[in-house]
């Protein structure tokens, strides 16, 4: 390992993130009592300009409120661009009461805008004695901030997880689809000739580059990357196929546009109990090669070394976070 220590922001089961809009308060018991993770409370995309003020009011009163149990509980603020985020920020951590988590900052673009953010939650906690410290949630979806994800990531102690926002990013980057993640089948290679003559199509993941740069920059700096939305909420296997490669590229976890997909992130980004089992497995292989003076040993086949230690450590720490709820 390097002699630089990565510090770990701190630690939260991620799995499913919910979004509920701020202008549509009849929502928000029944996001508290559904099986999402975390929720995050939005007044940016969801609400429309004229909405603005009262979703601000409806989240605060929801906030100090409603019980919401012991999930995570976030508010998306508007853009650092518009005049509605500085009114998001000072009137949710003025007046909300100490049960909010995390702040979520959209279109992040370079590390001064989570300075800017930083610098007013301190001075706000500081004069109205918070006793709870405010974190960060960022969402990298413009080219802008892919390019400065690393600064990004390290700009502040504040700073708890990396989203992908993709159709945001999808517009920055001016890319030929109007999907909400997913695949395109413009996005695609053709197999050299067959002896038939025919030739094979192969569908790729467009978005991949981007989420595992993003993944990178999170765990370098001890955050969490978590997907972002995935826009047919009717197409369970998409859904499934899309958190399944974002949870194998190191994502702790997916955002849900829809309760129906709250289910399915949790199933996808938590270990399997075959996964757990074989991990608990590979710990106590390695433990008993340690004593015999060993430094790797074969399982069902395979090489194990203390890099599968790790990487079962993770597994197994996992489902024990899960099973705590």
């Amino acid at each position: 390992m390097s002699f630089h220590t990565v510090e770990q922001a701190a630690a939260r089961l991620n799995r499913s993130e919910l979004a509920v809009p701020g202008s549509q308060p009849q929502l928000f018991e029944k996001a508290a009592k559904s099986a999402a993770d975390v929720i995050f409370l939005d007044l940016e995309d969801a609400v429309a300009p004229d909405d603005k003020e009262q979703a601000r009011k409806n989240i605060i009163q929801a906030i100090n409120d409603i019980d919401w149990g012991r999930k995570s509980l976030s508010v998306r603020i508007n853009g650092l661009d518009t005049h509605y985020m500085y009114r998001d920020v000072v009137d949710v951590l003025e007046q909300a009461g100490d049960r909010l988590d995390l702040i979520m900052i959209p279109k992040v673009g370079t590390a001064a805008d989570v300075y800017a953010i930083d610098m007013m939650a301190t001075q706000i906690e500081t004069a109205k004695g918070r006793k709870k410290k405010i974190g960060f949630e960022l969402i990298i979806e413009t080219a802008l901030g892919m390019q400065n994800v690393e600064a990004i990531a390290g700009a502040s102690r504040r700073n708890e997880s990396l989203h992908f926002g993709v159709a945001d990013y999808a517009a920055s980057t001016r890319a030929r689809t109007t999907n909400i993640g997913g695949a395109n089948p413009d996005y695609s290679v053709l197999t050299d000739k067959l002896d038939d003559g025919s030739r094979a199509t192969h569908w790729g993941d467009m978005w991949h580059y981007a989420l595992a740069r993003m993944v990178v920059a999170a765990r370098a700096n001890g955050l969490r990357p978590v997907d972002g939305p995935f826009g047919d909420f009717s197409d369970a296997d998409g859904y499934k196929a899309a958190a399944g490669r974002a949870a194998v590229l190191g994502c702790e976890g997916k955002w849900a546009i829809h309760p129906s997909q709250v289910t399915l992130a949790n199933e996808a980004m938590g270990p399997s109990e075959k996964d757990v089992a074989r991990a608990k497995r590979i710990l106590v292989a390695m433990e008993e090669a340690a004593k015999a003076g060993k430094g790797a040993v074969s399982l069902d086949g395979r090489l194990i070394d203390y890099a599968s230690i790790r990487q079962a450590e993770v597994l197994v720490k996992k489902a024990e976070q899960i099973a705590k709820g």
